[in-house]
């Protein structure tokens, strides 16, 4: 395939960026998307040009580092898929492909398609854990019974690789379905009951210091999430908020 890159350039925090256009060729329908683009920066870096800056790691579609927004969608044009797994057979010779970095005032663009995102690990760091004494003195698995359900969907929620596809797609910039995943994991087992009120108080408060928006129900962010996160965990953090407040 022979496309047209369209592709978000911006030297650093404080320069202004632009859209260029580039042009690859001979590209197979075969290759990752992030393939594509390390076709295009060896292409840039043989012509003496600045590579294109994007976050990438594990390329498996684990570790949430990939973050593109792909003709107008967090991830690209396939459901269900990390940016690293998106593949050039969703394109069509001769296309023109548009590449932003996610699009949020509390996720800064760094360089070019590579964003901080330390917003969510300071959301993380506010109360994402349990505080627990694993010197040998830990209760036995066992001792502790969970239901099929509550252990089933508190996996579900431990899913969310913190990508911020979610936040990308909404139109106030809201984290709220990465929070409330965060936040329902432990909701939803023992061992998060006893930190639960200051839990979500406390993540809550952080989200919104680092300047996201409030939900606007309309569910882009549990379409474009590529593990799939639901609806029902901003549901559930919002039921936590106020049981944590009511309690005092």
């Amino acid at each position: 395939m022979n496309l047209t890159l369209r592709i978000w350039r911006q030297k650093d925090s404080s320069a202004k960026g632009k859209m260029v256009d580039y042009k690859v060729t001979d590209i197979s329908e075969h290759m990752s998307f992030l393939e594509m683009m390390d076709v295009l920066n060896e292409q840039l870096v043989n012509s003496g040009e600045e590579p294109v800056a994007f976050d990438h790691d594990c390329r498996e579609g684990i570790c949430g580092m990939c973050s593109l927004y792909i003709n107008g969608e967090a991830h690209g044009p396939d459901r269900g898929i990390t940016t690293c797994q998106l593949h050039m057979r969703m394109f069509k010779d001769g296309d023109t492909i548009t590449i932003e970095p996610w699009r949020a005032a509390a996720f800064p663009v760094i360089k070019d398609l590579i964003v901080d995102r330390m917003a969510f690990e300071r959301i993380q760091q506010a109360g994402g854990y349990i505080s627990v004494n694993t010197s040998g003195n830990t209760q036995d698995a066992n001792s502790l019974p969970i239901s099929k359900h509550a252990a089933d969907e508190a996996m579900d929620a431990a899913t969310c690789i913190g990508c911020g596809a979610c936040v990308a797609s909404c139109k106030n910039s809201s984290a709220m379905l990465f929070v409330g995943a965060k936040v329902s994991q432990y909701a939803l087992l023992p061992q998060g009951q006893v930190e639960a009120a200051d839990r979500v108080r406390n993540m809550v408060a952080q989200m919104d210091l680092e300047g996201f928006g409030n939900c606007t129900n309309t569910g882009a962010c549990e379409v474009e999430c590529p593990k799939g996160i639901s609806l029902d965990n901003i549901a559930r953090m919002n039921r936590e908020f106020l049981k944590a407040n009511v309690k005092g």
